[in-house]
């Protein structure tokens, strides 16, 4: 009888603040969306089988490589020049030796003579963004390779020097900065899709990782002259000027101009 008569005055309290809540109107009131949808959590197929031990092919993820002989003058990597870093990165031992950052010999022997036939120069300008969050800004760079493919480098200045953090090669339909995320697009064997890789930094692996991979439908592009129905085109406010894009630094007599890759259904299933 005791615990019954300390739970009454309580019951009341209750019921006298839902009567004043309830004088107090609707209004603003919290309103019910209708039944949520049941969790449904992932169920594993084929529970017997053993977990795979190794990776079935090797994608350059986690690869990093000291470059001998480059120095960062206070950090900056601006101050660089990008043939000699990428000359000087012929001869880097990558951390592993998985031998995705060999590039053909046809691409080495112009590469070596970039100074005396700058015009055949495979290294493209360089642009500059902090991918790390380190508050300095990387280097990044690509070399042009046959069959309208791209072999793309990162570089980080460290105190001891310059650390490639980043290289794979693939035929791109674009290479793009975003954030602190290099993004490549490459043609799909489906018409209609394209491949995007997001790369970004981990702080872990100290490396670019390629975090998110996939398969998607690409926007269709306006006919050359033919007018966008409303709404298809970005807005811009009135004096708001348009996103910055990522500053570039072409290097004297080097190509500028980016490659177009033309979608290649054979390059894309051996890419994946």
């Amino acid at each position: 009888m005791r615990r019954q008569h300390r739970v009454a005055p309580r019951v009341a309290a209750l019921l006298a603040g839902t009567a004043l809540l309830a004088g107090c109107g609707t209004g603003g009131g919290l309103k019910s969306t209708g039944p949520a949808p049941a969790a449904i959590g992932p169920a594993r197929l084929w529970p017997e089988l053993p977990p795979a031990s190794a990776a079935p092919y090797d994608y350059g993820e986690g690869e990093t490589a000291h470059i001998p002989g480059i120095t960062v003058p206070g950090g900056d990597v601006r101050r660089l020049d990008p043939v000699a870093v990428v000359q000087a990165g012929l001869k880097a031992h990558p951390d592993r030796s998985s031998g995705t950052d060999e590039l053909p010999a046809a691409a080495v022997r112009r590469i070596n003579a970039c100074r005396t036939a700058p015009d055949d120069c495979p290294v493209l300008a360089p642009y500059y963004r902090d991918l790390t969050g380190d508050g300095r800004d990387e280097l990044v760079l690509a070399i042009k390779l046959a069959d309208r493919q791209l072999s793309v480098r990162v570089y980080m200045p460290e105190p001891s020097g310059l650390t490639r953090i980043m290289s794979t090669s693939d035929a791109v339909i674009s290479v793009e900065l975003a954030g602190r995320d290099l993004i490549m697009r490459a043609p799909s064997a489906i018409t209609g899709y394209e491949y995007r890789t997001a790369w970004s930094w981990d702080s872990r692996q100290r490396a670019m990782l390629p975090t998110q991979d996939g398969i998607l439908r690409m926007t269709p592009q306006p006919e050359p002259g033919r007018r966008q129905p409303p709404g298809t085109r970005p807005s811009v406010r009135p004096g708001e000027p348009p996103s910055a894009a990522p500053t570039a630094s072409p290097p004297t007599a080097l190509p500028t101009a980016a490659p177009t890759a033309a979608p290649s259904a054979a390059v894309s299933a051996e890419r994946r």
